[in-house]
């Protein structure tokens, strides 16, 4: 190739990147055992066009896109034909730090790959795997998340490799994006992990134009390499579908078979999904099998769904459920959008009021729920960052208004003073003690007084939590946005049902406790007032058969004959305030 031949080839691979990858790279194929060409599909050719045109930029993909093969080596032709006065940087960042090791790894093998014309190759003074140095001045660093993953290092090409599992907060985001102050691209590569605080925070905002990063979606079913056998179902659940097709009659199944399936006409795909079908394939089926038909990894892996993805306490189809057929905007917004009133009290209904308490200055917002037991709903919420003395003072005016049974969160003493609080002002409508056995109102616990009204929390999450969850599951109506976006990212983290790093669940909190408690005291209300009836109605009986009080007379006993002034006087207003504990009344 002479010198005018290296100009040309060499203009066309700066202004080409998908020419200059299919032309020098080859990539290994398992199915062959073998390197072949680095072929491209539409959306990766897409993929590269958007790295070239936008210097931020986050795809969306699913397993085994080849998004990572191809952001490695579009890294590798940035730093192969680097001006060594303008050189430069990338920084690779990942959960773990062979993942990050592993794409690094991938660039310096394409890096190779280019002929000897273009006139690279590795520095001496620096060649590791983790951090290596082109004779041109650019580098290759690969770190796994940390504080100081930015220490020493200022990039001008950041990749967040499967961004949606590091185990980071928006504070290390922030400082990332800080690095690249002075120029420079950033590009967030994952499948989805539920709502997570980087990535899907990311993809969210740029979908409501809140940032300027550019998204690359790819799905499987535009992936020629996996659709030649396509065909759609008209189904909800496609992992039901293939554990059940003999319930799914021959009309439910449309076949899109294509021989050259690059040649295919996506829209046809698309407007079928928009009926409610869903896209499936002989690869498909296989992903399916390895992932032991678990939806949530099939959400996760192959249908770049963020909700069901993630290992979340609340099934996706009920929180889609929950989107389109409950939440609905308050009827009244007060206290500067703190509080919403979803339905005002119903005289004769039993309501229980959750508060969760925080301190005020913290992260936590402090949260007041009010559910309507008899109606399973929820009616009232309060959520805001203010001391817990002035919490007690807001619950104790709309917990009066509702007349609501009152639970607070004592865990870790924050709700000590709200609590102390509530009884100081002398909270007629209830406060829940924990441990005290109020159902049984025979028997007196003379260390009831001593105890501070309240739950705590944390030594009986797992239940509290799990009322929620079976309460949401068989009917119980969330009307609130701010709850259902907790709930949204409310996981279980090694086991443990909590908030993901970054968002909260302080509305979740007082729901949690509010139903818990309902469904404890009212269950137990329920038993002693058939108990109370049962036993006055034998009483009822034993005075109507003891007529002849002559034969049961005993000194001891009130007798209870025709002339006793007790039976022919009635009841006074006296008796009932001396005896109407017994009936339950206050």
């Amino acid at each position: 190739m002479n010198k005018e031949q290296l100009i040309i080839e060499y203009t066309k691979c700066m202004r080409n990147t998908p020419y200059a990858l299919r032309s020098y790279l080859q990539t290994y194929d398992n199915t062959v055992s073998k390197y072949v060409p680095l072929e491209l599909f539409p959306d990766q050719v897409s993929l590269l066009e958007d790295y070239e045109s936008s210097n931020e930029n986050i795809a969306l993909k699913y397993r085994q896109a080849g998004v990572t093969t191809v952001t490695a080596a579009w890294a590798s032709k940035k730093l192969a034909f680097a001006r060594k006065e303008k050189p430069e940087k990338v920084l690779i960042i990942a959960n773990k730090l062979d993942t990050s090791v592993e794409m690094a790894n991938k660039i310096r093998a394409f890096i190779e790959q280019w002929p000897d014309w273009v006139a690279i190759g590795f520095s001496v003074e620096k060649n590791s795997q983790r951090h290596f140095k082109l004779n041109n001045g650019c580098e290759v660093k690969a770190v796994a998340t940390s504080k100081d993953a930015l220490r020493g290092y200022t990039p001008t090409i950041l990749i967040f490799d499967e961004a949606a599992f590091i185990e980071a907060d928006g504070d290390f985001w922030s400082a990332c994006m800080a690095s690249l102050s002075t120029g420079g691209k950033v590009i967030v590569v994952s499948t989805p992990n539920g709502y997570d605080p980087i990535y899907y925070e990311i993809y969210d905002q740029a979908l409501r134009g809140m940032n300027d990063f550019k998204i690359s979606e790819m799905f499987w079913f535009r992936d020629p390499r996996y659709t030649k056998d396509l065909y759609m179902v008209k189904t909800n659940d496609l992992v039901h579908y293939l554990l059940n097709r003999e319930d799914y009659p021959a009309d439910t199944v449309i076949n899109l078979t294509n021989d050259n399936p690059y040649e295919r006409d996506h829209t046809i795909v698309t407007d079928y999904i928009s009926q409610g079908y869903k896209p499936c394939s002989a690869w498909f089926e296989g992903m399916v099998k390895k992932l032991k038909y678990d939806r949530r990894k099939v959400a996760q892996e192959l249908e770049c769904n963020f909700l069901g993805s993630g290992d979340n306490v609340f099934d996706s189809e009920l929180m889609q459920n929950i989107s389109k057929n409950q939440l609905r905007p308050p009827q009244a917004k007060l206290m500067g959008n703190a509080l919403w009133i979803f339905k005002e009290p119903v005289n004769g209904n039993k309501y229980v009021m959750g508060v969760d308490v925080s301190r005020g200055d913290s992260e936590d917002f402090s949260s007041i729920q009010i559910i309507d037991f008899d109606e399973r709903e929820q009616v009232f919420e309060y959520v805001g960052k203010i001391p817990p003395d002035v919490l007690a003072e807001i619950a104790y005016k709309w917990g009066t208004m509702y007349n609501a049974f009152c639970v607070i969160d004592i865990t870790g003493g924050m709700g000590v003073s709200t609590a102390r609080k509530m009884q100081e002002l002398q909270y007629q409508p209830g406060l829940y003690v924990d441990g005290v056995d109020t159902s049984n109102k025979w028997k007196w616990d003379p260390k009831i007084n001593e105890k501070i009204p309240g739950i705590n929390f944390n030594t009986k999450r797992v239940q509290i939590i799990a009322a929620f969850e079976e309460g949401v599951r068989h009917g119980f109506k969330i009307y609130s946005h701010r709850t259902y976006n907790e709930m949204n990212t409310f996981i279980y983290i090694h086991g443990r049902p909590d908030h993901q790093k970054g968002q909260h669940d302080d509305c979740i909190m007082g729901l949690s406790m509010a139903l818990y408690v309902a469904e404890k005291s009212f269950q137990s209300l329920t038993k002693v007032v058939n108990h109370t009836k049962a036993m006055l109605n034998s009483w009822s009986t034993v005075m109507n058969e003891n007529k002849n009080t002559s034969d049961f007379f005993n000194p001891l006993v009130p007798q209870m004959g025709r002339d006793s002034n007790l039976s022919n006087n009635g009841a006074s207003k006296a008796d009932y305030q001396k005896y109407g504990w017994l009936f339950g009344a206050k």
